[in-house]
């Protein structure tokens, strides 16, 4: 049994699909500490002009926050701004009408946290390319498990009563991998594939939200998300 624990991230790129595609069970965890710089509340698409980011403004926002405590602030027009920059960015891609009807989707509901949106922003994508289906989603703030960083984690997939916990890069930091071989839980590290896809604007980026994936190859994407993953002691070694 694989688990997979993330943070919310808003409209991701094609990695958090690889690595949700990867999953028996897939956890977000909104209920950390929201660190300002992060993908949660932003993502970067791809335009005629170069590099954009889509970024949701937060109000209020004070340090020590968790992810599902941050609001959102609507006092600018932020979700007509996304819309535009979206259709000009993407005017001749061939499922552009696909992409924005993704994104309006989303944007219909009034989200309080930015838990919420980003969430649901990963779940659309997540229907799109069929990935909703064979596997479970759950939220960490609704299973009541304690402790915090590693243990926590390993506490999460020890409670699902997984054997293998896949993470993303930047685990490597905290994650204490002896207790988890200990639990009789191995450890992987994802081995992004950032497979190549047709492309508007240049040469090939793979670090940009899904959406462009959407807009640009369709349902067909999903034969763009392949996961692979690398044993911890492995991936620590190539560092």
């Amino acid at each position: 049994m694989i688990i997979v624990i993330s943070q919310p991230m808003f409209f991701p790129w094609v990695g958090m699909l690889e690595q949700i595609r990867a999953a028996d069970v897939f956890v977000l965890y909104p209920d950390v500490q929201f660190s300002k710089g992060s993908f949660v509340n932003r993502v970067q698409i791809k335009t005629a002009r170069g590099i954009r980011w889509l970024t949701v403004p937060l109000s209020n926002l004070h340090l020590g926050q968790l992810i599902n405590e941050v609001r959102i602030g609507y006092q600018r027009h932020w979700r007509h701004e996304h819309l535009q920059l979206l259709a000009d960015a993407y005017a001749a891609a061939p499922y552009r009408d696909d992409m924005l009807d993704l994104v309006k989707s989303v944007y219909r509901h009034d989200h309080e946290d930015i838990g919420s949106l980003s969430a649901s922003s990963q779940m659309a994508l997540c229907r799109y390319f069929g990935l909703d289906h064979r596997r479970e989603f759950k939220s960490s703030d609704a299973l009541g498990i304690g402790d915090s960083s590693s243990q926590r984690v390993l506490n999460i997939v020890c409670s699902l009563t997984g054997d293998t916990y896949l993470t993303g890069h930047g685990a490597s930091r905290y994650l204490d991998h002896e207790s988890f071989e200990r639990a009789n839980v191995r450890v992987e590290y994802m081995d992004y594939a950032k497979t190549p896809y047709p492309q508007l604007h240049g040469e090939f980026t793979p670090y940009v939200s899904a959406l462009d994936l959407v807009a640009n190859v369709g349902p067909s994407g999903i034969d763009y998300i392949r996961p692979r993953s690398i044993y911890w002691k492995d991936f620590l070694s190539d560092k």
